[in-house]
């Protein structure tokens, strides 16, 4: 499943245990291409079935044997389309409690900005027009983001690290609302008592 933070996850577990490598998205769902001590790649594994991020499921892990290549540093790679697609797209998600602080948070930059969200929470679906899931596949692909949101997006530490709907009242969407109220007379026939 894409679309729930979990290439960040991993990149998150791999640093912690100290393993190069990479994680990227594919039409088929996510690689991992991980080396290391045996007892580290035995704990990253321990953490991806274990504690996944709270929107993900994970289906089935496949595990394959290749030849170190000497890696010492893990990189998010470039997704990789295919011609056959059979990765599932999480569904939207009701913005979490880190995002609804904020939202109500009137020092927060993002205090009051409907769109709010972050790897936990937010559009999924209904943003998403191709696979593998990443925002130039997505209906946010039209709206740039500005510096803040483009280091967050960058910032592994982060909660919004890769969040591919990241935007703010700076260079997301926005959302008006206009009330209009017509004068209305009532005209009666019945006189007045």
């Amino acid at each position: 499943m894409q679309g729930v933070g979990f290439r960040p996850f991993v990149y998150g577990q791999a640093l912690r245990c100290g393993l190069g490598g990479f994680v990227l998205n594919d039409s088929a769902g996510v690689t991992i291409e991980i080396e290391g001590a045996p007892a580290n790649l035995e704990a990253f594994e321990r953490a991806l079935r274990e504690q996944p991020p709270p929107l993900a499921r994970i289906d089935r892990v496949a595990c394959e044997a290749l030849p170190p290549l000497g890696e010492h540093s893990f990189a998010i790679a470039h997704s990789q389309a295919g011609t056959e697609r059979r990765t599932l797209i999480a569904p939207d998600s009701a913005t979490c409690d880190d995002c609804l602080r904020e939202l109500l948070d009137p020092t927060d930059r993002r205090a009051g900005y409907a769109f709010t969200n972050c790897t936990n929470c937010g559009p999924r679906f209904t943003i998403v027009q191709d696979v593998p899931y990443d925002r130039a596949q997505t209906t946010m692909r039209v709206f740039p983001m500005c510096p803040a949101c483009a280091a967050e997006y960058a910032d592994p530490l982060d909660r919004r690290f890769h969040a591919q709907p990241n935007a703010c009242p700076v260079c997301g969407p926005a959302l008006d609302f206009h009330l209009h109220v017509a004068n209305i007379h009532l005209l009666s026939t019945d006189p007045i008592h």
